[in-house]
């Protein structure tokens, strides 16, 4: 009926029955109602949260990547509905720590160390070790363990020769002669260019051994002149400009140390040289000496005289991996670049001493004294052998011949990765170490570290058949390809770039677990304070007094990041914060024979760690520090460490300056007008800014531990835990990507690849850190505009971050 009608209604009179319950269970409907009704609430707030949490691949779609976004991929997918960031492990944190500090074992890591270099492992060479470490890693409980492959350009070699060359007089026979050129030069010394088989030692006579070469070399027969050139820093070279030493058309004789060994290669090139040999000096091995009386290995601890170091003339410093795929990974099929500016275009080999003293003795008597220069050129170590260390060049009628012959392939590398799905799944920790090496043994390097994390993955498997799920998940990675450029690390985080964005925490790195008893670190500045508690949770091997921690005997000292290792693409590429970790020589220790056959087992078992007790300790510490970070629910990060760091960096950038040619002097000794405008104004209040911003943050993240420590929150308080866990996700969030904050899109001036506008290796270091490398660079170049264009880079990135803790 119309709304608007004036009609009366028809109403009828009905008798009806009286009202009866129309269900008879009314009670159970009312309840199984609001049960459905809780039920679906607490659906609604669960997909909220989760959707909250958990990121999603757009990134990776958007960035083109062919490789699959790590969160969707079937090796990393949910295996568990996240609770909310609530542990749902059955064993106490206590208990875990326990099972971590008393599982590893030294029969053990000996173990691994026999069969990791048992024989040649060359990267690209080692599937059979691959598949191996997998099996391993899934018998210790990590069944989510797959081998994941790359494919990569690299060089191996064919053959190599090394020759002095003496310019003889003409005979009349040789006048006559039609091809009169070989008939003037005769071999004054032919190089062996191998190391000595010893019967002590059993894979130093492998037959299938690693010849000596470099990776990334160039192929070429040069014959020349030839100069000493030091250590062939830049500055060397600069001084050797400065004193009109001639160096074009020259063949460079350098001596190992002091920075990245492709980098001393890159400038003898830059400057015009046309070869590069490279030779270790017992000089720099400290007193352990033969000339002290020493015996040399396998006999006693100084250097075995024809012990060769092998590695890679990359140019690390400007970008890591495969040379061809700059910033994307090396997989099937994708465009590859030219290799120009990346690697060397001239030939290079390393030698021993022994090989190296003829040709040192050459010179003698030959330009200046190496002396003349300055305290780091005074000596080396073979005076007692008639080499007086003159520069050179070589006279007339004495040259070296040069050969190098390598063969450039493209060919797999193989990455061993294991998953331990936590309860969250977008935060991510991330332990590494590499296994390829450039010889049969590497029981140092990296296998030290291999044989450590095979022991920490031990220890996890222990804890997950005691019931143990990590609150964060945990990625185990064994990388190849590391010696060549930190290859199979760096493919792997160009590959998954934008998972990693989303849900890495921080990567642990162990590469050379032990070479001795001194303990060594570097570190992003947020992780310095867990890192250092961590140390004083494991007893030392070194124990002069009982029960001391390596805690106790170490110096604090952690030192920035650089490169050289594989830590390098997580730091400089991604910005996740990142540990490097492990035991070194100190001044009493055995000579350590790096990348040499004398890295072997049976150095290592000899005089490296005879106990095989620092293995154990490393282990312990690696296990012990990601277990810090994967369970507690606070992040254990700390943003003050990061703010006090930035402001001493920049204090070190100032003084640099100050004694640079961007302060030029008058003729009275006085600074120009205009050198007093350059400043640092605007950094130092943002970094003022981001002190006070991280000391609050910090305190903010201390006390919501605090909080949760007092009162963990029983389960039916579901609604007081699901309002927690959105404060605990807004703060893990900010320590998340704090670091990020620090990427510059754009990278580096001239090494775009590098991202990170703290962090660095040196332009000219390569394995060194430089802080604020865009703002050294620019001062190191005289460049007063660079030094004001990255000073506002700079500024703006830290801005970045104070809103990010402000928020």
């Amino acid at each position: 009926m119309p709304e608007d009608s004036e009609r009366t209604p028809l109403i009828a009179v009905v008798q009806v029955a009286p009202p009866r319950q129309r269900y008879p269970h009314s009670t159970l409907r009312r309840a199984c109602t609001t049960i459905l009704a809780v039920i679906l609430l607490l659906a609604v707030v669960t997909y909220l949260v989760i959707g909250f949490i958990i990121p999603d691949c757009r990134d990776h779609r958007q960035h083109g990547r062919k490789g699959p976004c790590l969160s969707k991929h079937p090796f990393f997918r949910h295996h568990s509905v996240q609770s909310l960031g609530y542990s749902q492990s059955n064993i106490q944190y206590d208990e875990l720590l326990d099972i971590l500090s008393t599982t590893p074992k030294e029969e053990k890591a000996k173990e691994w160390s026999k069969y990791y270099t048992s024989g040649p492992h060359l990267a690209g060479k080692n599937l059979s070790q691959a598949e191996w470490t997998r099996d391993r890693w899934q018998e210790f409980g990590i069944g989510n363990t797959e081998i994941v492959s790359y494919d990569v350009y690299v060089n191996y070699p064919l053959g190599h020769r090394l020759a002095l060359l003496e310019k003889k007089s003409k005979s009349k026979e040789d006048e006559g002669a039609e091809d009169s050129s070989k008939a003037e030069w005769a071999v004054k010394y032919e190089a062996k260019l191998k190391e000595d088989v010893l019967d002590e030692d059993e894979t130093s006579g492998l037959e299938d051994r690693v010849p000596t070469f470099h990776g990334y070399s160039a192929s070429g027969n040069v014959t020349a002149p030839y100069v000493y050139v030091n250590y062939g820093t830049y500055k060397d070279f600069e001084e050797l400009q400065a004193a009109n030493v001639s160096l074009k058309g020259k063949i460079a004789l350098i001596r190992y140390g002091g920075i990245f060994r492709g980098l001393k290669v890159k400038r003898a090139q830059d400057l015009g040289m046309v070869g590069a040999v490279i030779y270790t000096d017992p000089g720099d091995d400290g007193a352990l000496s033969d000339e002290n009386g020493n015996k040399t290995y396998p006999d006693g601890g100084a250097r075995e005289p024809s012990s060769v170091q092998r590695g890679s003339v990359q140019y690390i410093s400007i970008a890591p991996g495969d040379p061809t795929t700059p910033g994307y990974p090396s997989l099937p099929g994708v465009p590859r670049q030219p290799v120009d500016g990346a690697i060397p275009q001239i030939p290079s080999i390393p030698i021993s001493y022994l090989d190296a003293i003829p040709l040192l003795k050459a010179l003698n008597g030959y330009g200046p004294k190496a002396s003349s220069f300055n305290k780091y050129w005074d000596g080396g170590g073979l005076g007692y052998k008639g080499v007086k260390y003159n520069i050179g060049p070589s006279p007339d009628g004495l040259e070296l011949n040069l050969v190098n012959e390598q063969e450039y392939v493209t060919t797999p590398m193989w990455d061993v990765i294991g998953i331990i799905n936590g309860t969250l799944q977008d935060e991510v920790v991330v332990l590494g170490n590499h296994r390829d090496a450039w010889i049969a043994g590497g029981a140092g390097d990296p296998n030290s570290g291999s044989a450590a994390m095979n022991e920490v993955i031990r220890s996890f498997g222990v804890a997950i058949a005691k019931g143990w799920k990590p609150l964060r998940t945990i990625v185990l990675a064994s990388w190849d390809g590391e010696e060549y450029g930190l290859i199979g690390s760096t493919e792997w985080v160009e590959e998954y770039l934008p998972w990693l964005n989303g849900s890495a925490v921080a990567y642990l790195n162990v590469d050379v677990g032990t070479t001795g008893p001194k303990f060594g670190a570097s570190a992003a500045p947020l992780l310095n304070k867990v890192l250092i508690e961590a140390t004083h949770m494991v007893l030392s091997p070194n124990q002069t007094v009982k029960n001391q921690t390596i805690g106790d005997v170490w110096n604090k000292h952690i030192a920035t990041m650089g490169s050289g290792s594989d830590f390098t693409a997580f730091q400089d590429f991604a910005g996740i914060p990142c540990v490097d970790m492990g035991f070194t020589q100190d001044a009493h220790s055995p000579v350590y024979h790096y990348h040499s056959n004398y890295d072997s087992f049976h150095w290592m078992d000899t005089f490296g760690d005879p106990g095989w007790h620092y293995h154990v300790a490393i282990a312990k510490l690696w296990a012990i520090l990601a277990a810090k970070i994967v369970e507690t629910p606070v992040i254990q990060f700390n943003a003050t460490d990061y703010a006090d760091g930035l402001k001493g960096y920049v204090d070190k950038v100032k003084e640099k300056a100050a004694n640079s040619s961007l302060f030029p002097t008058s003729d009275e000794g006085e600074e120009s007008a205009w050198s007093k405008d350059i400043n640092l104004k605007p950094l130092d209040i943002i970094l003022t800014r981001l002190r006070n911003a991280s000391f609050a943050f910090d305190a903010t993240a201390l006390s919501l531990q605090t909080e949760i420590d007092a009162d963990p929150l029983p389960w039916w308080k579901w609604w007081e835990r699901v309002k927690r866990q959105q404060r605990l996700k807004a703060v893990n969030q900010k320590y998340q990507y704090l670091e990020r904050q620090f990427l510059y899109a754009k990278g580096l001036d001239e090494r775009p690849w590098f991202k990170h506008v703290v962090f660095a290796p040196g332009y000219w270091t390569g394995y060194a850190g430089a802080t604020f490398p865009g703002l050294v660079e620019s001062i190191d170049k005289g460049d007063l505009g660079g030094v004001y264009r990255w000073a506002g880079i700079i500024t703006g990135t830290v801005g970045k971050a104070v809103k990010l803790l402000e928020s």
